[in-house]
């Protein structure tokens, strides 16, 4: 296999451990995803709704080792496309360079969306400024098109800043919440009599909670630019999923002891955390909507960073049009892919955020397009041994090439099944639908495209993120 020409490469070296754990965990958004779907996640475990986060936590970290471990070998800038393609076949890589794709760039639109929205209610409450939030949306989108397309080094700091002033928010408010209601201080959030039914308790909100660890792969991505991949996307992955559930159940646990432990008055919440900071300490209210501003701005700037780049990665390997592939002479960056992800995520809001609320977009969105990550989730688990097999025989584990991916796909099945079983209110009904459909349209692209190219095979994960060239 030739070595890649390097004005076709990203920049190396550009990124440290620091920077793709921070565009990790910006990636995740942990106020938007908590803010949006924690009161759901109470519904079904109830009190002990902080088990079901510490249930999701184990469950991606079964797919971390997936991801780890392709990275170990195979450091690539295209990640899931790259890792199925290797181990399933050209025809595989294809048809998931479409589906994961679109599943990424719908599941974007719901960042995108609620961007607009969130922005327009912080400033109309607390400015009285009434702003029409699909206005606002572009603002985010170009901010975020601009910013990327400057280098990666940029973004991913920005990214960074955004983050961790979201952090020090989420921290403030949530001592506030411990301190103002310390009277209220127990283990009950985490005691197994207080989640009602047992593991069906556990399992009604387990798809929510694993849709709130969505981006915990982001740094598989960034492997092109990173220092020392091998070993740097690896610890990102681990160290990333364990900070986001560490963090998530802590939140968890101070809006409970807020609400003195009390899941039916959760679940009657419109937003349970800031309703909490709301009751506690009203003048901090403020705190709660700049957490979710900057939430969603540097969840925007990490997806688009990283998810464009698969994007890009599928260009420059010929499995979608090559126009995808271009690198921005001065920057370095994917551009093309950086802008077209991006502004088809807006077009999506446009077309439909007209007539649907900011909120209830944000959840269609976000549904259908983790249907479709959770699919590539699933496929480049069940790669795993098969790679390692074909290309790494002499360096096969069974414990961990084999059991532990196939333990992380029967796991997984269970989110999923909750999110395509039958007996859904409209849309979410017809999005299992819709899934298929984008499935089956990939699945032929991929078939047609290895005929009509012999040499695919070669290209797929040819770009090493350490190759010398």
């Amino acid at each position: 296999m030739s070595a890649p020409a390097a004005h076709s490469r990203l920049k190396r070296d550009a990124l440290g451990l620091p920077q793709i754990i921070a565009s990790t965990l910006a990636n995740i958004a942990p106020a938007m995803s908590f803010f949006f779907g924690f009161g759901t996640i109470v519904g079904g475990a109830g009190v002990a709704a902080p088990l079901t986060i510490l249930a999701a936590m184990v469950v991606v970290l079964f797919l971390t080792n997936t991801l780890a471990q392709f990275s170990r070998y195979r450091p690539s800038t295209g990640s899931f496309v790259t890792f199925i393609g290797m181990g399933f076949g050209p025809a595989a890589g294809a048809a998931a360079s479409i589906f994961l794709m679109v599943g990424y760039i719908i599941a974007a639109s719901s960042v995108v969306v609620i961007s607009g929205g969130w922005a327009h209610d912080t400033l109309k409450l607390f400015f009285r400024v009434d702003v029409p939030w699909q206005l606002l949306s572009l603002i985010f989108t170009g901010l975020v098109g601009w910013l990327v397309s400057r280098g990666v080094a940029l973004s991913t700091t920005w990214a960074a800043i955004f983050f961790y002033f979201e952090l020090a928010l989420l921290l403030i408010g949530a001592v506030v919440l411990l301190v103002v209601n310390a009277h209220s201080i127990s283990a009950a959030p985490f005691m197994w009599k207080n989640l009602p039914g047992g593991l069906k308790g556990l399992g009604l909100g387990f798809p929510l909670a694993i849709y709130m660890f969505i981006g915990w792969e982001n740094s598989a991505t960034l492997a092109e630019e990173t220092r020392d991949a091998r070993r740097a996307v690896p610890r990102a992955l681990i160290v990333g999923t364990l900070a986001i559930g560490i963090l998530y159940m802590f939140l968890a646990y101070t809006t409970e002891i807020a609400f003195h432990n009390n899941a039916a008055a959760i679940g009657k919440a419109n937003i349970p955390f800031v309703d909490a900071l709301k009751v506690s300490a009203g003048g901090l209210l403020i705190v709660a909507y700049l957490a979710g501003v900057t939430s969603i701005f540097s969840s925007l700037l990490g997806l688009t960073n990283s998810q464009a780049r698969i994007l890009f990665s599928s260009g420059r390997e010929g499995l979608l049009p090559r126009v995808f592939g271009k690198i921005h002479p001065q920057h370095q960056t994917p551009f093309v892919a950086m802008w077209t992800f991006v502004l088809i995520a807006f077009g999506v809001v446009v077309i439909f955020g007209w007539n649907i609320a900011p909120v209830d977009l944000f959840g269609y969105t976000g549904t259908l397009g983790t249907i479709l990550v959770i699919l590539a989730y699933l496929l480049a688990n069940l790669a795993l041994p098969v790679f390692m097999l074909r290309h790494h025989r002499d360096q096969f584990e069974p414990i961990k090439h084999a059991v532990i991916p196939i333990v992380g796909t029967i796991l997984m099945l269970f989110p999923l099944w909750g999110l395509v079983q039958p007996g859904q209110p409209a849309p979410f009904n017809a999005f299992p639908w819709a899934a298929l459909g984008v499935l089956v349209l990939s699945v032929i692209y991929g078939v047609i495209l290895e005929r009509r190219d012999p040499e695919l095979v070669q290209r797929i994960g040819s770009y090493v993120a350490d190759e010398e060239y």
